[in-house]
């Protein structure tokens, strides 16, 4: 996702080291994140957290903007100061908003992460504006020995299931979840235990189709292309039309 604290910076070379190993196991050699043709027909959007800090959401819209997603949490004990005038400022100029959690399942409870998060922007209402809360879910960018933060394949889903169900009870909706196929049948053993109520967020830089999906999925709902372009953060597509955004915002 977008970088947001210093910790990132690696977090962001371990998402980027994921996307090219996942292109790697598909026979496909890496290349510098383009615009997908897809993109031409389908609703572009991005992704922001504090490194993107005051963005000009009048340019983004001008440049295509349809949506966003914007980091609002991590763990317990980290919000993003800038949250606040990213999140309005985005419905302001007209985007369709969310907000995304980064997970932590080796510093406390999948419930305790989802509940901290709610109170602090991970919220949902049926307006058609706001995107269902979404969990980041990803290899560890603080500790590279231990990429599944130290869970075990069934220790992971059960962190997954906690979020979610915790996220369910408090906003009426399960997380997006986002996160790499590598990532995914790692960590989670290619669980498939989630694809039938939660919709996929799939992370594939460089490529021109998002590839191989995390078992169960069939399709995915968004898609992060890329890490740079005409948008500030993170560049994404949504699977399907700008009527069909709406309605998924609104819970349909």
């Amino acid at each position: 996702m977008a970088r947001d604290r210093t910790p990132s910076t690696r977090h962001r070379i371990h998402v980027l080291a994921a996307a090219a190993a996942a292109l790697a196991l598909a026979g496909t050699a890496p290349a510098l994140a383009g615009t997908p043709a897809s993109a031409a027909s389908t609703p572009r959007g991005h992704d922001v957290s504090s490194h993107q800090k005051n963005v000009d959401w009048p340019d983004a819209k001008a440049k295509g903007a349809v949506f966003v997603y914007i980091k609002a949490t991590e763990s317990t004990t980290y919000r993003n100061p800038y949250f606040g005038r990213q999140y309005n400022g985005s419905r302001q100029a007209g985007l369709v908003r969310g907000a995304y959690h980064f997970a932590r399942p080796d510093q406390s409870s999948g419930a305790a992460q989802a509940a901290y998060f709610v109170s602090n922007g991970g919220t949902w209402t049926a307006d058609g504006w706001t995107l269902p809360p979404a969990l980041d879910v990803e290899y560890n960018p603080y500790d590279k020995k231990h990429r599944c933060y130290g869970l075990s394949p069934s220790g992971m889903v059960g962190w997954i299931r906690s979020f979610s169900d915790e996220l369910r009870r408090e906003t009426g909706r399960r997380p997006v979840i986002y996160t790499t196929t590598n990532w995914w049948d790692l960590c989670t053993g290619g669980s498939g235990a989630f694809a039938a109520d939660h919709a996929l967020w799939i992370a594939r830089h460089g490529s021109a189709e998002a590839g191989t999906l995390p078992a169960g999925w069939s399709s995915w709902t968004f898609w992060q292309y890329g890490n740079s372009g005409s948008l500030p953060g993170d560049q994404n597509l949504f699977n399907g039309s700008p009527g069909r955004l709406r309605a998924f915002a609104r819970g349909h």
